[in-house]
């Protein structure tokens, strides 16, 4: 079990996320409520509706909102929002991943084609991209959950597949169908997670120099700050030479 973590290279994206906190609940807002309408919309009995509202909680979601969503889907309110995949290429080569609810698929996919050529990519077919990631469980813990000793012992015996620690936290990867399993294994011994989500883990890196980099993370931003994208997943490396400089600007 081994890895290069990449908390340094998404220290940006997390910044960028705080600015747009309430963007942020409305969009876990929106997944909570489909997650319930998927299965029963009782978190104990519903994985997926339980790492939605985990994820709500790990962003100090208030547990009004929470409830809220929950509500909307057990009184069938709401719109119906359906899971749609896009893939495209970013400057540099790099592949990425954006995962969208939306209730308007033509609009979605306006604005998502729009994003990518204004900002230096090109949206590619369905399935251009995917084949060089894996879907995955993904738990992320902060520094102060352990060191990397005892938290890769208790990944370990929760059942993870790989584990990534620097000073900045750890990473958690298990097996797609594993992820409720050993998340609920690792609260009981290193408390709650940070983050848990299912994600495509890319199986090869790429490299972006400064130039690239900044032109990415422009793209990146202006996918996230679309209201029906969800999350936007990428095969990128940035140094932490290049993050901090980018981050400073």
């Amino acid at each position: 079990m081994a890895g290069h973590s990449k908390f340094n290279n998404i220290k940006h994206r997390k910044g960028a996320q705080d600015k747009k906190r309430s963007a942020q609940f409305s969009k876990l807002s929106r997944e909570i409520t489909v997650a319930a309408k998927s299965g029963m919309p009782d978190p104990d009995m519903n994985p997926r509706l339980r790492l939605a509202v985990n994820n709500a909680k790990a962003v100090s979601m208030p547990k009004d909102g929470i409830q809220r969503a929950i509500d909307k889907a057990s009184a069938n309110e709401g719109d119906d929002y359906n899971e749609v995949r896009y893939e495209g290429f970013g400057p540099g080569g790099v592949s990425l991943i954006v995962e969208t609810l939306t209730d308007n698929t033509n609009r979605t996919v306006t604005n998502v084609r729009t994003i990518f050529s204004r900002n230096g990519g090109n949206m590619g077919e369905t399935g251009s991209v995917a084949h060089g990631f894996e879907r995955v469980g993904y738990i992320q813990y902060p520094a102060s959950a352990g060191d990397e000793d005892k938290v890769l012992e208790a990944a370990m015996e929760a059942g993870a597949e790989d584990i990534a620690s620097d000073d900045e936290g750890h990473e958690i990867w298990t097996a797609m169908e594993d992820l409720h399993e050993v998340s609920g294994a690792l609260e009981k011994s290193l408390g709650e997670a940070e983050s848990v989500k299912l994600a495509w883990k890319p199986s090869v890196e790429v490299e972006v120099d400064a130039a690239q980099a900044e032109s990415l993370l422009a793209l990146i931003d202006a996918l996230e700050e679309d209201d029906d994208v969800q999350t936007v997943h990428g095969n990128y490396s940035v140094s932490d030479e290049i993050m901090e400089k980018l981050s400073g600007q």
